[in-house]
């Protein structure tokens, strides 16, 4: 059964920094794309940043340049380095499998909040 446990989430500070972890279970992870997406209140699901098996990465424009994804396929563990966090970037982060551009997954975890204070 595949199992996706976001983590690291709070409030912090605009131009503060946060390392989000996602632990992954029931799956090839080392064979497996990744993707952290987030969701804003009001708005739908958006990818933000992908990891292949190799470890090349992809980024949304709206995060480039502050957050940083890697993986760590000994400990089936996948992350998100955020710094100079925005407003903007308040959400709930959530992480999964990807194929095809698009989640590989139906189940999601639970999510991990971020809040962004001004």
């Amino acid at each position: 059964q595949v199992q996706l446990v976001e983590s690291g989430g709070g409030l912090v500070q605009a131009g503060g920094s946060l390392r989000l972890s996602c632990a992954a279970s029931g799956f090839m992870f080392r064979i497996m794309s990744m993707g952290w997406y987030r969701q804003a209140p009001g708005k739908q699901r958006e990818l933000i940043a992908s990891i292949t098996m190799g470890g090349n990465t992809n980024y949304a424009d709206s995060v480039k340049g502050r957050f940083t994804i890697s993986r760590d396929n000994d400990k089936n563990t996948m992350y998100l380095q955020m710094n100079s966090l925005k407003p903007e970037d308040t959400a709930v982060y959530y992480c999964n499998g990807q194929m095809g551009g698009g989640p590989r997954f139906d189940n999601w975890g639970q999510g991990t909040q971020v809040t962004v204070s001004s």
